[in-house]
């Protein structure tokens, strides 16, 4: 394909009307050797737009990420094309625009993952070889590849072979990186009214904040303590640095004056968090910079995540008690709540507009667990932690902020409803000890406080209600019974959870969402004894009602990115489904019409994972407990939509809808494969499906669902050859090796001995090879297993003589 076809190739994949037909040409495409490199060339080129130029780093990245290496760690590209790409990729990136370099830096850290350093090992000195002096554009692009690579380990654990190659960076890398460090700071100096030199500058200066975190998060480099006092002088100087020419224009958005601090702070948590020898001589400075910095920025969403930031930065201070005890007095612990904490936890007028205008977002910042830098989660945390410091002090302190919020809140509940918010926002901050658990909410709380109380004398109401509240507060009422559903006894929650169901009819977007949430929590919810704290037979009268509801809600909007975009609904209806059991028998037409329908819509554009995880479980849940009792009529209603998704590739479905036909085999296993699963059979054998890591666990259940109800079908087709191909590809591999056996006992389970009886020597010697060459603890373990497996089974013709002769006759070849 000439190179201006495959760019308007690759343009038209992120068209969403033309994305199916040319993702099919570039799958063909990318068969062909030197595809990659073809990739690189248009990105490298000013020729073609910059749409097609950002497709082709998306699709390379991708490549990249698909075919690099086998599970095995070789190479699946040619060898020259691999060398080629390692040559050209670091070039390529510190030339290209930002956006770009984003998602091929995504690509270096797949290659690095792989390769780096011991088959990459030229890779520091090639970057270290492009730093120069002062040309910041340059300099940005290769400390971008630098923290593509290095930001890898983050997240690792220690190891020998984690600090051999962190020490080969810092060998290479790290005297470099110092004096980069004190060039762009005098660059920085010499161009202070230079509003584009100090952009530029200070996009260098957050890189370097960003790799200054990634060098010291294993270990704090020698280079780094031998130069402490120096390197601590240089982050306190950003820290309160200012110049009105790198402000942010407006109010929404953070720009390089917040981003260098938010990352300064980083490194600070870091540092206080794991080398206090080294650090804590210096913590008094930046503890009081903290202060100045949190009591004179403003509420604006742009300083956000720098605000944030900062209170994190505290809250590791106060966990070192030789620090926290700066606090340990009630004039300063009065001043740090109402100067810092309590403008962090009320509700601003930008966090209302959001309530209002992307509802599903405020959840999603809202909601205890969520990764967003928000000012709240981060006020609560340190709140929490001077809790856990000095309880006590604490907690009447705030417990006479709450009183005052709720005395203002009486005087005029329409106007200063939001002083309620915060007193029950506060209340709940320090009721709670330790963490929100997924399971069971707050698991302890603080002893000076009666949250039962507090819900009957100023939450309840608002759940009662039904006028005058606003949406927000009916909000709060619902997430303070969310956040302590496993304080609350069975008793207090059989007068309570009618008031949650009813709030599900709520016009409030918001209100409603939490009102699921709280649902779907509490009846996955059990007492000490393991028992449901909502029994299912509370719910099941209750269920044909709330689950057409709950799809009402779904299907409000029928636009697939809409109708897909609030999954906690759909959590809820899994939850019911499975609360139910066969209770949902007698709606079965009703359900089975709505998943039919909802499918429908969201496989034309799939567009939130979240969904349909949760779509695909409650579907499962109830072909679960449905179909057992009417099989024909799940499988006839279900088999065209999931026929359609395999027709038309909808790659996100693909394994779950394999996981549900073999449910629904499952759920008859007596019967007969009708036709809809003879004509299945011959295209899940396809090499190509089972070349998709993602699809293996799927298509080996289902295979052994066809092969429960079918095996004489199978045999008569000769399909238990192709089938034995899969196994002998599976048991190959380490990752696969797992399903190779489930797929083998499958085989042998349900076929009879005479018709596996001729392939069971080349069976035996397969897994003897492997056993001799390349045994894994997993594979010894499967191949125990099955040798019990065939042992025990006497009655069908097999058993320990069967196995023992045949292996002898491998012996004897």
């Amino acid at each position: 394909m000439e190179l201006h076809t495959l760019a308007t190739t690759l343009e038209a994949s992120l068209d969403p009307t033309q994305n199916k037909q040319a993702e099919t040409v570039l799958l063909q495409e990318q068969k062909k050797p030197g595809f990659s490199l073809l990739l690189l060339r248009i990105v490298a080129s000013d020729t073609y737009g910059s749409t097609a130029r950002l497709a082709s780093a998306l699709y390379f990245k991708n490549f990249i990420r698909r075919n690099w290496t086998d599970e095995n760690g070789n190479y699946r590209l040619p060898q020259q094309e691999v060398v080629s790409i390692k040559q050209e990729l670091i070039g390529l990136m510190i030339n290209v625009p930002a956006n770009i370099q984003y998602q091929l830096g995504d690509a270096v850290g797949v290659i690095a993952d792989s390769d780096f350093w011991r088959r990459w090992d030229t890779l520091v000195d090639d970057l270290v070889s492009r730093l120069t002096p002062d040309n910041a554009r340059i300099n940005n692009g290769v400390l971008q590849v630098a923290h593509s690579i290095f930001k890898r380990w983050r997240p690792l654990y220690r190891s020998d072979e984690l600090f051999t190659e962190v020490n080969h960076v810092l060998g290479k890398f790290g005297d470099p990186f110092v004096q980069l460090l004190g060039n762009t700071d005098q660059i920085i100096e010499r161009n202070r009214d230079d509003r584009s030199a100090l952009s530029q500058y200070f996009s260098t200066m957050n890189l370097l904040m960003k790799l200054l975190y990634d060098l010291s998060v294993q270990d704090l480099p020698p280079i780094f303590e031998d130069n402490m006092q120096s390197l601590t002088s240089l982050l306190h100087k950003y820290l309160i640095y200012d110049n009105p020419l790198l402000h942010a224009d407006g109010d929404s958005e953070s720009g390089p004056l917040e981003f260098v601090k938010s990352g300064i702070f980083e490194v600070l948590v870091l540092y206080a968090q794991k080398y206090e020898d080294a650090f804590g001589p210096f913590v008094e400075q930046f503890v009081g910079s903290s202060w100045n910095l949190l009591t004179t920025t403003g509420l604006e969403p742009k300083n956000d995540i720098l605000v944030s930031k900062a209170l994190q930065f505290l809250t590791s201070v106060t966990r070192l008690s030789q620090h926290a005890q700066a606090f340990n007095n009630e004039n300063t612990m009065s001043q740090v709540i109402e100067r810092v904490v309590l403008p962090n936890l009320s509700l601003r007028d930008s966090d209302m507009e959001m309530f209002e205008d992307e509802p599903i977002e405020f959840i999603r910042r809202d909601l205890e667990g969520s990764d967003s830098d928000t000012r709240r989660r981060a006020a609560t945390d340190f709140l929490q932690q001077l809790l856990a410091q000095f309880q006590k002090l604490v907690t009447d302190i705030v417990l006479r902020y709450i009183n005052h919020y709720l005395s203002e809140y009486s005087r005029n509940p329409s106007a200063d409803w939001k002083s309620k918010d915060t007193a029950v926002y506060l209340f709940s901050s320090i009721a709670a000890k330790g963490a929100v658990t997924t399971s069971q909410g707050v698991k302890s709380v603080n002893e000076l406080v009666n949250i039962i109380d507090f819900f009957q004398a100023n939450v309840a109401a608002d759940l009662v209600s039904d006028s005058d509240v606003e949406p927000i507060l009916k909000v709060d009422a619902i997430k303070y019974l969310y956040i302590f559903r496993s304080q609350i006894t069975r008793e207090q929650w059989r007068d309570a959870f009618p008031l949650v169901v009813k709030h599900l009819g709520s016009p409030e977007y918001v209100v409603y969402t939490y009102a699921a949430i709280a649902l779907e929590r509490v009846l996955a919810l059990t007492d000490r004894s393991k028992q449901s704290v909502i029994e299912p037979a509370d719910v099941t009268p209750l269920s044909a009602q709330l689950l057409e509801h709950l799809f009402q809600l779904i299907e409000r909007d029928p636009q697939p990115p809409k109708l897909q975009e609030n999954e906690f609904l759909m959590r809820c209806v899994m939850r019911v489904l499975i609360v139910i059991r066969d209770g949902v028998v007698p709606i079965t037409d009703i359900v089975l019409a709505k998943f039919t329908k909802i499918t429908q819509i969201i496989s034309s554009n799939p567009a939130n994972p979240r969904f349909y995880y949760y779509h695909f479980e409650a579907l499962g849940a109830f072909i679960r407990f449905a179909a057992p009792l009417q099989p024909e009529k799940l499988e006839n209603g279900l088999y065209p939509v999931f026929l359609s998704i395999l027709e038309n590739d909808v790659q996100e479905f693909i394994p779950y809808v394999f996981q549900l036909f073999a449910a629904l085999l499952e759920a008859n296993p007596s019967g007969s494969l009708t036709p809809y699963y003879t004509s299945l059979a011959q295209p899940i054998l396809s090499p190509q499906l089972w070349s998709s890591r993602g699809n293996i666990p799927a298509l080996v259940r289902l295979v052994s669902s066809l092969l429960t109800r079918g095996a004489s079908q199978i045999a008569e087709n000769k399909q238990l050859e192709p089938i034995l191909g899969i196994f002998q590809s599976l048991i190959t591999n380490k990752v696969n090796e797992i399903y190779g056996f489930e797929l083998l006992e499958s085989i042998m389970a349900n076929f009879a001995p005479s018709i596996t009886e001729p392939y069971f020597v080349t069976i035996l010697q397969l897994l003897f090879t492997r056993l001799q060459n390349s045994k894994t603890e997993a594979f010894s373990s499967r191949f125990v297993r099955f040798y019990h497996f065939i042992s025990s089974r006497i009655d069908s013709g097999l058993g320990a003589d069967w196995f023992i002769n045949h292996a002898n006759q491998v012996q004897e070849g």
